[in-house]
């Protein structure tokens, strides 16, 4: 039986496994998905099992994105976001040699998540929450689509201040201060927790915002929930979740079947699936 895995810290919030499985069986494909707890010195060790074939493809989250890349063989990315989410093994044909491949799907789950519910970036002012693993492929994708102007603030400056070497259209803000905008991205692991709040202003904001949290589990953080109580259009991160999963199962099945991989619905059972009540 196939195994693979999610890791990262924490990962008791992930759903993973429950979309992953029933794809699995779904597809009558045997194998299993967990999720596992590492400590960044664990990644080695993790690599070196899918190596040695004892699983066979892994997701990753917070806060691995970016330090898992110098175990793996050959990544397949853009340069500058230097964040990876899923890895598979790639079999060469000739001769019948491994690598272990690490590929960026947030950025196809972020963009598709926007074209789900028909929100068009173009000529828009976007403030990015946040400088981690996640953010990279998030600002990447909104370049793709036109805004006007891309914001960010983040809770260590350092970090924004690395960010804009690879993105130096960025205007940054420090961390606490309310800009004009149209869309607000949290990409910090704020909301997690029943207890975080972020530190913005709500009340200076003005009306019919976008607030977007890339958190799917809870479905609403304190950062939608008081967005909401203020009428701004809200969304989770649950559909950028589902898209980039669907791309990484495609990655993973590409020896089964069909040569391009399967790429499964994402439809009402999905959608069910991923609800956490």
């Amino acid at each position: 039986m196939k195994k693979y895995l999610v890791i990262g810290n924490p990962i008791d919030h992930s759903l993973s496994p429950r979309l992953h499985n029933y794809w699995f069986k779904e597809n009558n494909i045997k194998a299993v998905y967990e999720k596992k707890q590492i400590k960044e010195s664990d990644i080695g060790g993790i690599i070196s099992e899918m190596r040695n074939g004892k699983i066979d493809g892994i997701n990753v989250t917070v806060p691995f994105k970016k330090s898992v890349i110098p175990f793996l063989d050959k990544v397949q990315i853009p340069e500058k976001t230097q964040s990876i989410n899923t890895i598979y093994r790639e079999k060469n044909k000739v001769t019948g040699s491994n690598k272990i491949v690490g590929r960026n799907t947030d950025i196809l789950g972020f963009k598709y998540s926007l074209e789900h519910i028909k929100y068009n970036i173009k000529g828009k002012k976007i403030f990015i929450l946040g400088a981690g693993g996640v953010t990279p492929s998030i600002i990447y994708a909104l370049e793709e689509m036109e805004p006007s102007k891309i914001m960010l603030s983040n809770r260590t400056k350092e970090k924004a201040e690395n960010l804009k070497k690879s993105f130096p259209q960025l205007e940054l803000v420090d961390w606490g201060d309310t800009k004009n905008f149209d869309m607000i991205v949290n990409t910090t692991s704020l909301g997690l927790k029943k207890d975080d709040k972020i530190p913005i202003n709500y009340d200076q904001i003005g009306l019919g915002k976008f607030f977007y949290d890339v958190i799917y589990n809870p479905k609403k953080t304190n950062f939608l929930l008081e967005a909401e109580k203020r009428g701004h259009q809200i969304e989770n991160g649950k559909m950028m979740f589902a898209y980039q999963a669907q791309e990484a199962f495609r990655l993973w099945t590409i020896d089964h079947n069909v040569s391009t991989g399967l790429v499964p619905p994402i439809n009402k059972k999905v959608l069910q699936i991923l609800e956490n009540d």
